[in-house]
């Protein structure tokens, strides 16, 4: 069914997924269950969600942004070819973000409840864990990539030419992805001690505000072009890495210390009343 295949398969697979995770509500097959009177808005609830599901909202809102301007470029100075490249390079992309974002947010409620119970212990271990886990897993990936790339252009295409193409774009592509699984585990954690405004700023960093500027801005000053608009993605994995492991280092520390000050004002508190 070609293209159009694909994406009733996506529709398909979302639709069923839905229907599994109403069931699991509906036959009361958990400790929880959906009913009417649980579906009214309350400010007070939704507003906070929503502040902190803006990050990731933001994340996967601008890839299709990101791969508009890409492919607006690619086409403009590599041809269709560069434009298939580019197609293959952004599902690799996949690969190598979502195990480190599915780490990330399955650590993300046990750091948010240990956050909310003060148990200053129990987060900085979650974080080592985590940063050890995600960092660990995309290195692996990392090392697919930069030594077997075409076992990985393999299942996309048989053209020679474009695999040839790819595996040149993969080493210049993910010439710092072994960064990511870093970058994913600070802006959850960040999400999970209720930093909305700090991870959603982290999220727009690395495509809004740099890299899709840098897509642009590259070409006019290198002489292939194409390598110019691929550069664009370490240039700015790097720049928004080391920007968001100094920004959650000092706000991470800065939580620690008031849940510090917070548990031993409880501990005198208890003290004071016994």
């Amino acid at each position: 069914m070609g293209v159009s295949g694909a994406a009733y398969a996506t529709v398909l697979s979302q639709a069923l997924s839905t229907v599994w995770a109403f069931r699991f509500f509906i036959k009361h097959m958990g400790i929880l269950e959906l009913k009417i009177k649980y579906m009214k808005l309350r400010a007070r609830i939704i507003l906070p969600a929503l502040a902190l599901g803006l990050a990731p909202f933001i994340m996967f809102a601008t890839e299709s942004i990101l791969v508009l301007t890409y492919n607006s470029s690619l086409l403009k100075y590599g041809g269709d070819m560069a434009v298939g490249m580019m197609t293959i390079l952004s599902t690799l992309m996949q690969f190598l973000m979502l195990p480190a974002q599915g780490l990330a947010q399955g650590a993300q409620p046990i750091i948010s409840y240990n956050y909310g119970a003060g148990n200053a212990v129990r987060v900085k271990e979650t974080l080592k864990r985590l940063i050890a886990a995600a960092f660990g897993i995309t290195l692996i990936i990392y090392f697919v990539f930069m030594f077997a790339p075409k076992f990985m252009i393999l299942p996309f295409t048989p053209d020679l030419k474009l695999t040839e193409m790819t595996v040149w774009g993969i080493r210049i592509y993910f010439s710092a992805g072994v960064l990511i699984g870093i970058q994913m585990a600070s802006l959850q954690t960040l999400m999970a001690l209720g930093e909305a405004g700090t991870s959603t700023f982290l999220s727009l960093l690395r495509k809004v505000i740099l890299l899709i500027p840098f897509i642009y801005i590259f070409p006019l000053f290198m002489e292939n072009k194409v390598f110019a608009v691929i550069f664009a993605e370490p240039v700015a994995d790097v720049i928004s890495v080391v920007t968001t492991i100094i920004v959650f280092s000092i706000q991470f520390r800065k939580t620690l210390k008031s849940m510090k000050l917070s548990h031993e004002g409880r501990t005198y508190g208890d003290n004071l009343y016994k």
